[in-house]
């Protein structure tokens, strides 16, 4: 089965053809845009497929990065990957954004917990933990950063993340690093959908609200319609 992965969980625009009865990606298409997501990534869907030398009917299924990450971002590609999935009658599949941090810093230091940690601003830190069998032992969650050192103090985990720096500081002392940005290579997205096959339909995680609000000084009143005279 040929699957389809897209992330636009951060910075990055990306999507990837990966054959799944082979565990071999055959094109990808990346591009590291801040924004602008919607704008761009059916082109840079239609760009990995070009590559992969195949088509929408060729696919058998498409994996999409729920999170957690950039709002905007998040939305755009759990949209896309229901809408393409129901137009080809074929599953979507959701991959958290730590899941795939974790699974790609294993592939360096397999056999070891992994503790993934997204600086999330406000002084908080979007975490999970992993044991040493990938097993999720704690989170998704919003911590803070000494909660966040605590764990690595104790567990002495792989680290991955963009926190990955803030915490190794905070607790005065090295440790082995994975990944460091704010979300993994797309083949690792395939490679882990395709692993878990067809569940519930993928939907943005967000461990927080927006941090978008209306701005009270430009709510408008609503007035009560007068009679004529």
């Amino acid at each position: 089965m040929k699957l389809l992965a897209i992330d636009c969980a951060a910075n990055l625009c990306a999507a990837c053809v990966y054959d799944a009865a082979v565990g071999k990606e055959l094109g990808r298409s990346v591009f590291d845009l801040g924004k602008g997501h919607a704008e761009h990534l059916m082109a840079v869907i239609e760009e990995a497929l070009k590559a992969a030398g195949t088509d929408y009917a060729g696919l058998g299924a498409i994996a999409v990065s729920t999170g957690p990450g950039s709002f905007t971002g998040l939305r755009v590609g759990v949209s896309a990957a229901r809408g393409l999935a129901l137009a080809l009658k074929i599953p979507a599949i959701g991959v958290m954004t730590l899941e795939a941090l974790a699974a790609q810093a294993k592939e360096t230091f397999p056999g070891r917990a992994v503790l993934v940690a997204l600086d999330a601003g406000r002084e908080e830190i979007h975490a999970a933990l992993y044991d040493e069998a990938s097993v999720l032992i704690y989170g998704p969650a919003v911590t803070t950063l000494s909660q966040a050192a605590a764990m690595a103090v104790d567990r002495s985990p792989v680290m991955a993340g963009t926190a990955t720096s803030q915490i190794a500081a905070s607790v005065g002392r090295a440790f082995d690093i994975g990944p460091t940005s704010a979300t993994a290579d797309i083949a690792i997205y395939a490679r882990l959908a395709a692993t878990k096959g067809e569940g519930e339909k993928p939907k943005p995680l967000y461990l927080r609200g927006a941090d978008a609000k209306p701005q009270a000084g430009f709510i408008l009143s609503r007035k009560k319609a007068g009679k004529k005279n």
